[in-house]
């Protein structure tokens, strides 16, 4: 039997800390990711935490009549808890080498076994559809965990909100990128 999972990256947020809101862009692309979403036969929603991921999701939980359900191992990777003034080239490394970490951060290898038991237990017993909202580095390490080519040069092209649908079968998965803003 065949799941689908939606992988979903939150909208535009006012910044990065856990109860940053989100723009009235973001809020606007919130609606669209609903109207994008609600025909896709969802019936389990699980969700950081963080006001940007849930307010992101809350459109379409208010949609479909759905309670979303918050788990903290969908949280945004922690690269560092340092300034790295070259941020996005030491992201990059955590790529090629998944159990680089930076003072006070998570490996690739460590925030994918989390955000994955997450998934894993989102899909256990539920619906055929679920949707995950988290954060764009998580995301796109996940859908590596499905799909190896899925790395930083896709992270990089990320947009907020996103939408990957991936296909779960017993042969394997299939990773396909659904949403386009326009």
């Amino acid at each position: 039997m065949a799941q689908t999972l939606y992988i979903v990256r939150h909208s535009d947020a006012a910044g990065q800390a856990s109860n940053a809101p989100l723009t009235p862009a973001g809020i606007a692309r919130a609606e669209r990711l609903a109207d994008f979403l609600a025909p896709a036969g969802i019936g389990r929603i699980v969700s950081s935490p963080y006001r940007r991921a849930l307010d992101s999701i809350a459109p379409l939980a208010a949609r479909l009549g759905i309670t979303v359900a918050t788990d903290k191992r969908l949280v945004e990777r922690v690269l560092s808890t340092s300034a790295l003034p070259d941020w996005r080239e030491c992201l990059r490394a955590t790529f090629t080498d998944p159990d680089l970490h930076y003072p006070g951060g998570e490996s690739s290898r460590e925030a994918t076994a989390r955000g994955m038991a997450a998934v894993h237990d989102a899909l256990a017993g539920s619906p055929a559809v679920v949707a995950a909202m988290t954060h764009g580095n998580l995301a796109t390490l996940l859908l590596h965990d499905f799909d190896p080519h899925y790395g930083f040069v896709e992270w990089s092209a990320m947009t907020n909100p996103d939408v990957y649908r991936v296909t779960i079968t017993p042969n394997g998965a299939r990773v396909e990128r659904t949403w386009r803003d326009e």
